[in-house]
């Protein structure tokens, strides 16, 4: 049965100097630091990657952060795997569990996470999946 989380969250992005394999390009290094309100209340800390101008409404980013907390009445963990582009402003973007990620009374999960953003706020809306537990 797929299940539904709805919240706020809060984020940070830290830039982070360039490594072997960004130095002497135009790739960003970002570090993620957020807290999730609601139905997951969780922290997380990732790491981004980006690229373009988003000034002029064109950018891309992938980035990986672990999410650690409460989701609904379990407890564990889980990676969310970000792919997103802006195209003259226009946003297309997919956050997804990784699979076999989940840990704790997460494991097993699956699912996709929208993230909105309007008038400077982020929230969630999480579609997933998680095996039963049989005590």
């Amino acid at each position: 049965m797929t299940l539904h989380a709805t919240g706020a969250f809060d984020v940070k992005t830290i830039p982070l100097p360039p490594d072997d394999a960004t130095a002497g390009t135009d790739i960003g290094r970002y570090a993620l630091d957020k807290q999730f309100h609601g139905a997951l209340d969780a922290v997380s800390k990732g790491e981004m990657l980006g690229a373009g101008d988003p000034a002029k409404g064109s950018a891309g980013y992938v980035a990986i952060e672990r999410v650690t907390g409460t989701l609904h009445d379990r407890s564990g963990s889980f990676a969310l795997q970000h792919s997103g582009t802006m195209d003259q402003g226009k946003f297309q973007l997919t956050v997804t569990v990784v699979p076999g990620s989940g840990a704790g009374g997460l494991t097993g999960i699956a699912g996709t996470m929208t993230i909105i953003i309007a008038n400077g706020k982020h929230s969630y809306d999480f579609e997933y999946t998680v095996p039963e537990t049989h005590e």
